[in-house]
Protein backbone atom coordinates (compact mmCIF):
# COMPACT_ATOMS: atom_id res chain seq x y z
CA UNK A 1 0.00 0.00 0.00
CA UNK A 2 2.52 2.16 0.73
CA UNK A 3 4.22 1.94 -3.40
CA UNK A 4 0.74 2.95 -4.00
CA UNK A 5 0.01 5.73 -1.89
CA UNK A 6 3.52 7.17 -2.43
CA UNK A 7 2.89 6.38 -6.92
CA UNK A 8 -0.42 8.58 -6.33
CA UNK A 9 1.58 11.67 -4.62
CA UNK A 10 4.11 11.27 -7.46
CA UNK A 11 1.30 11.42 -10.21
CA UNK A 12 2.42 8.06 -11.52
CA UNK A 13 0.20 5.03 -12.40
CA UNK A 14 0.81 1.26 -10.94
CA UNK A 15 0.91 -2.00 -12.53
CA UNK A 16 -0.27 -4.78 -10.17
CA UNK A 17 1.03 -8.40 -11.63
CA UNK A 18 0.54 -11.61 -9.83
CA UNK A 19 -1.62 -15.00 -10.40
CA UNK A 20 -5.01 -15.24 -9.56
CA UNK A 21 -6.33 -14.85 -6.20
CA UNK A 22 -3.52 -13.01 -4.02
CA UNK A 23 -5.52 -9.96 -3.15
CA UNK A 24 -4.66 -8.04 -6.48
CA UNK A 25 -8.19 -6.09 -6.89
CA UNK A 26 -8.24 -5.94 -3.04
CA UNK A 27 -5.25 -3.68 -2.83
CA UNK A 28 -6.35 -1.67 -5.71
CA UNK A 29 -9.90 -1.19 -4.24
CA UNK A 30 -8.68 -0.17 -0.74
CA UNK A 31 -6.73 2.60 -1.89
CA UNK A 32 -9.41 4.19 -4.04
CA UNK A 33 -12.08 4.06 -1.34
CA UNK A 34 -9.65 5.51 0.92
CA UNK A 35 -9.76 8.69 -1.08
CA UNK A 36 -13.03 10.77 -1.25
CA UNK A 37 -13.06 11.12 -4.75
CA UNK A 38 -14.60 9.69 -8.08
CA UNK A 39 -13.76 6.31 -8.24
CA UNK A 40 -14.25 3.82 -11.05
CA UNK A 41 -13.38 0.23 -11.85
CA UNK A 42 -13.50 -1.53 -15.07
CA UNK A 43 -13.14 -4.88 -15.47
CA UNK A 44 -11.22 -6.14 -18.98
CA UNK A 45 -12.85 -8.68 -21.22
CA UNK A 46 -11.98 -9.69 -24.75
CA UNK A 47 -15.11 -7.89 -25.72
CA UNK A 48 -14.27 -4.65 -23.66
CA UNK A 49 -14.24 -1.74 -26.78
CA UNK A 50 -12.54 1.28 -26.97
CA UNK A 51 -14.92 3.63 -26.31
CA UNK A 52 -16.47 2.04 -22.98
CA UNK A 53 -12.93 3.50 -21.49
CA UNK A 54 -12.81 6.42 -23.35
CA UNK A 55 -16.28 7.67 -24.02
CA UNK A 56 -18.42 7.89 -27.22
CA UNK A 57 -20.54 10.85 -28.36
CA UNK A 58 -24.28 10.38 -29.34
CA UNK A 59 -26.59 12.16 -31.58
CA UNK A 60 -28.96 14.70 -29.20
CA UNK A 61 -32.29 14.72 -31.26
CA UNK A 62 -33.95 17.44 -29.55
CA UNK A 63 -30.53 19.99 -29.16
CA UNK A 64 -29.90 18.84 -32.90
CA UNK A 65 -26.07 17.88 -31.84
CA UNK A 66 -23.69 15.26 -31.01
CA UNK A 67 -23.26 15.01 -26.71
CA UNK A 68 -20.40 13.56 -25.10
CA UNK A 69 -21.01 10.68 -22.54
CA UNK A 70 -17.86 10.40 -21.14
CA UNK A 71 -16.42 6.77 -20.43
CA UNK A 72 -14.91 5.10 -17.14
CA UNK A 73 -11.87 6.75 -17.23
CA UNK A 74 -13.33 9.80 -16.12
CA UNK A 75 -12.41 9.49 -12.47
CA UNK A 76 -10.12 10.04 -9.87
CA UNK A 77 -8.92 6.74 -9.22
CA UNK A 78 -9.58 3.95 -12.14
CA UNK A 79 -8.94 0.60 -11.18
CA UNK A 80 -8.26 -1.70 -14.52
CA UNK A 81 -8.77 -5.02 -13.68
CA UNK A 82 -6.92 -8.12 -15.54
CA UNK A 83 -6.17 -5.49 -17.98
CA UNK A 84 -4.12 -8.00 -20.10
CA UNK A 85 -7.45 -9.74 -20.49
CA UNK A 86 -8.65 -7.13 -23.11
CA UNK A 87 -7.74 -6.52 -26.89
CA UNK A 88 -4.42 -4.80 -27.63
CA UNK A 89 -6.90 -1.88 -29.52
CA UNK A 90 -8.81 -1.40 -26.11
CA UNK A 91 -5.28 -1.74 -24.13
CA UNK A 92 -4.50 1.44 -26.35
CA UNK A 93 -7.56 3.29 -25.48
CA UNK A 94 -5.59 3.79 -22.43
CA UNK A 95 -2.12 5.51 -23.55
CA UNK A 96 -3.56 9.43 -24.36
CA UNK A 97 -5.16 9.37 -20.69
CA UNK A 98 -2.28 7.51 -19.04
CA UNK A 99 0.51 10.19 -20.23
CA UNK A 100 -1.24 12.88 -21.02
CA UNK A 101 -4.29 13.26 -18.44
CA UNK A 102 -6.93 13.71 -21.22
CA UNK A 103 -9.20 11.88 -23.80
CA UNK A 104 -9.64 13.06 -27.50
CA UNK A 105 -12.37 11.48 -28.90
CA UNK A 106 -14.33 12.49 -32.21
CA UNK A 107 -11.47 15.14 -32.50
CA UNK A 108 -12.24 16.92 -29.36
CA UNK A 109 -10.13 16.75 -26.18
CA UNK A 110 -11.79 16.20 -22.86
CA UNK A 111 -9.08 17.03 -19.81
CA UNK A 112 -9.35 14.64 -16.57
CA UNK A 113 -9.91 16.18 -13.26
CA UNK A 114 -6.87 15.69 -11.10
CA UNK A 115 -5.67 13.73 -8.95
CA UNK A 116 -5.86 11.03 -11.75
CA UNK A 117 -4.45 7.57 -11.21
CA UNK A 118 -4.67 4.11 -13.21
CA UNK A 119 -4.13 0.89 -10.81
CA UNK A 120 -4.12 -1.73 -13.13
CA UNK A 121 -3.86 -5.54 -12.38
CA UNK A 122 -2.99 -8.23 -14.43
CA UNK A 123 -1.98 -12.13 -14.96
CA UNK A 124 1.25 -13.27 -15.63
CA UNK A 125 1.21 -14.17 -19.73
CA UNK A 126 1.12 -18.26 -19.22
CA UNK A 127 -2.74 -18.29 -18.09
CA UNK A 128 -5.29 -18.44 -21.28
CA UNK A 129 -6.73 -15.68 -22.43
CA UNK A 130 -3.88 -12.91 -21.92
CA UNK A 131 -2.81 -10.48 -23.97
CA UNK A 132 0.90 -8.93 -23.79
CA UNK A 133 0.79 -5.47 -22.61
CA UNK A 134 2.92 -3.55 -25.43
CA UNK A 135 5.87 -1.98 -24.26
CA UNK A 136 4.38 1.61 -24.71
CA UNK A 137 1.68 0.99 -22.28
CA UNK A 138 4.06 -0.73 -19.74
CA UNK A 139 6.43 2.26 -20.00
CA UNK A 140 3.65 4.34 -18.84
CA UNK A 141 3.55 2.48 -15.72
CA UNK A 142 5.57 3.85 -12.62
CA UNK A 143 5.80 1.10 -10.72
CA UNK A 144 5.17 -2.62 -11.22
CA UNK A 145 4.54 -4.43 -8.15
CA UNK A 146 3.89 -8.14 -7.45
CA UNK A 147 1.80 -9.06 -3.64
CA UNK A 148 2.74 -13.08 -4.02
CA UNK A 149 1.43 -16.16 -1.53
CA UNK A 150 2.00 -15.11 2.23
CA UNK A 151 3.34 -16.58 4.67
CA UNK A 152 1.65 -18.41 7.57
CA UNK A 153 1.36 -15.79 9.97
CA UNK A 154 -0.49 -13.59 6.87
CA UNK A 155 -3.10 -16.70 5.72
CA UNK A 156 -4.08 -16.83 9.23
CA UNK A 157 -4.81 -13.15 9.50
CA UNK A 158 -6.43 -13.21 6.29
CA UNK A 159 -8.65 -16.17 7.50
CA UNK A 160 -9.20 -13.76 10.29
CA UNK A 161 -10.28 -10.62 9.00
CA UNK A 162 -11.92 -11.97 5.17
CA UNK A 163 -13.30 -15.61 6.38
CA UNK A 164 -16.89 -14.42 6.88
CA UNK A 165 -16.75 -10.59 5.84
CA UNK A 166 -14.56 -8.28 3.31
CA UNK A 167 -13.12 -6.16 5.14
CA UNK A 168 -13.23 -3.66 2.11
CA UNK A 169 -16.61 -3.35 3.46
CA UNK A 170 -15.74 -1.00 6.40
CA UNK A 171 -13.49 0.71 4.94
CA UNK A 172 -14.43 4.17 4.25
CA UNK A 173 -12.22 7.12 3.23
CA UNK A 174 -9.70 9.19 4.84
CA UNK A 175 -8.38 11.78 2.74
CA UNK A 176 -9.93 13.91 -0.14
CA UNK A 177 -8.98 14.54 -3.56
CA UNK A 178 -7.83 18.33 -2.26
CA UNK A 179 -5.83 17.09 0.36
CA UNK A 180 -4.01 14.52 -2.09
CA UNK A 181 -3.21 17.55 -4.64
CA UNK A 182 -1.73 19.43 -1.54
CA UNK A 183 0.64 16.58 -1.07
CA UNK A 184 1.27 16.27 -4.57
CA UNK A 185 2.30 19.89 -4.35
CA UNK A 186 4.35 18.88 -1.75
CA UNK A 187 6.28 16.78 -3.17
CA UNK A 188 7.57 19.01 -5.76
CA UNK A 189 9.06 21.16 -3.62
CA UNK A 190 11.27 18.44 -2.24
CA UNK A 191 15.05 19.44 -3.14
CA UNK A 192 17.36 17.03 -5.29
CA UNK A 193 20.66 17.85 -5.33
CA UNK A 194 23.27 18.06 -8.69
CA UNK A 195 24.91 14.43 -7.25
CA UNK A 196 22.13 12.70 -6.67
CA UNK A 197 20.85 14.17 -10.54
CA UNK A 198 23.48 12.46 -11.72
CA UNK A 199 23.03 9.18 -9.91
CA UNK A 200 20.24 8.64 -11.09
CA UNK A 201 20.89 9.08 -14.31
CA UNK A 202 23.96 6.96 -13.93
CA UNK A 203 21.58 3.97 -12.89
CA UNK A 204 19.46 4.55 -16.12
CA UNK A 205 22.28 4.33 -18.28
CA UNK A 206 23.91 1.22 -16.92
CA UNK A 207 21.23 -0.39 -17.74
CA UNK A 208 21.42 0.85 -21.47
CA UNK A 209 25.17 -0.13 -21.27
CA UNK A 210 24.65 -3.20 -19.13
CA UNK A 211 25.92 -6.56 -21.25
CA UNK A 212 23.28 -8.99 -20.63
CA UNK A 213 20.50 -6.45 -21.29
CA UNK A 214 18.76 -6.06 -24.80
CA UNK A 215 16.56 -2.90 -23.61
CA UNK A 216 17.58 -0.49 -20.82
CA UNK A 217 14.88 1.90 -19.28
CA UNK A 218 13.81 4.89 -20.95
CA UNK A 219 13.75 8.50 -20.57
CA UNK A 220 10.49 8.47 -19.15
CA UNK A 221 11.49 6.10 -16.24
CA UNK A 222 14.27 8.54 -14.82
CA UNK A 223 11.38 11.28 -14.77
CA UNK A 224 9.48 8.32 -12.72
CA UNK A 225 12.20 7.81 -10.29
CA UNK A 226 12.83 11.70 -10.00
CA UNK A 227 9.36 12.36 -9.16
CA UNK A 228 8.89 9.08 -6.82
CA UNK A 229 12.25 9.19 -4.54
CA UNK A 230 10.82 13.48 -4.28
CA UNK A 231 7.40 11.42 -3.02
CA UNK A 232 9.41 8.75 -0.77
CA UNK A 233 11.12 11.74 1.04
CA UNK A 234 8.35 14.07 1.48
CA UNK A 235 6.31 11.05 3.31
CA UNK A 236 9.34 10.78 5.50
CA UNK A 237 9.37 14.38 6.60
CA UNK A 238 13.07 15.09 4.16
CA UNK A 239 13.40 18.17 2.69
CA UNK A 240 15.68 16.27 -0.20
CA UNK A 241 16.08 13.16 -1.89
CA UNK A 242 19.01 10.87 -0.78
CA UNK A 243 20.35 8.30 -2.54
CA UNK A 244 18.83 5.85 -0.06
CA UNK A 245 15.39 7.38 -1.92
CA UNK A 246 16.59 6.23 -5.36
CA UNK A 247 17.68 2.60 -4.37
CA UNK A 248 14.14 1.98 -2.68
CA UNK A 249 12.29 2.14 -5.98
CA UNK A 250 14.87 1.19 -7.83
CA UNK A 251 13.25 -2.29 -8.65
CA UNK A 252 9.54 -1.48 -8.85
CA UNK A 253 9.85 1.66 -11.21
CA UNK A 254 12.83 -0.44 -13.91
CA UNK A 255 12.12 -4.07 -13.52
CA UNK A 256 9.45 -4.23 -16.07
CA UNK A 257 11.46 -1.53 -18.55
CA UNK A 258 14.37 -4.13 -18.69
CA UNK A 259 14.55 -7.01 -20.93
CA UNK A 260 16.99 -9.92 -20.62
CA UNK A 261 19.38 -11.19 -23.99
CA UNK A 262 18.69 -14.07 -24.99
CA UNK A 263 21.87 -16.10 -24.05
CA UNK A 264 21.92 -14.06 -20.60
CA UNK A 265 18.46 -16.02 -19.92
CA UNK A 266 19.86 -19.36 -21.27
CA UNK A 267 22.96 -19.12 -18.58
CA UNK A 268 20.16 -17.71 -15.80
CA UNK A 269 20.06 -14.68 -15.33
CA UNK A 270 17.32 -12.41 -13.94
CA UNK A 271 16.22 -8.61 -14.22
CA UNK A 272 16.20 -8.41 -10.76
CA UNK A 273 19.87 -10.00 -10.37
CA UNK A 274 21.07 -7.58 -13.19
CA UNK A 275 19.79 -4.67 -11.48
CA UNK A 276 20.95 -5.79 -8.25
CA UNK A 277 24.82 -5.58 -9.93
CA UNK A 278 23.78 -1.87 -11.41
CA UNK A 279 22.64 -1.02 -7.89
CA UNK A 280 25.90 -2.47 -6.35
CA UNK A 281 28.22 -0.90 -9.51
CA UNK A 282 26.77 2.39 -9.84
CA UNK A 283 28.90 5.13 -7.23
CA UNK A 284 26.94 6.41 -5.12
CA UNK A 285 27.42 10.70 -4.20
CA UNK A 286 29.24 11.28 -1.18
CA UNK A 287 26.72 14.14 -0.25
CA UNK A 288 22.83 14.30 -0.93
CA UNK A 289 22.80 18.05 -0.27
Amino acid sequence: MELLTLCLVAEGHVLIEDVPGVGKTQLAKSLARSIEGEFQRIQFTPDLLPSDITGVSIWDREASRFEFQPGAIFANIVVGDEINRASPKTQAALLEAMEERQVTVDGTTHLLAPPFMVVATQNPLEHEGTYPLPEAQLDRFMARLSIGYPDRDTALDILETHGEVSSLEALRPNIHAEDVLKLVRAARTVHVADGVRGYLTDLVEATRTHSELLLGASPRSALYLFRLAKARAASRGEEYVAPDDLKAIAHPVLIHRMMLRPEAHMRGATIERVLDDILERVRVPGAAR
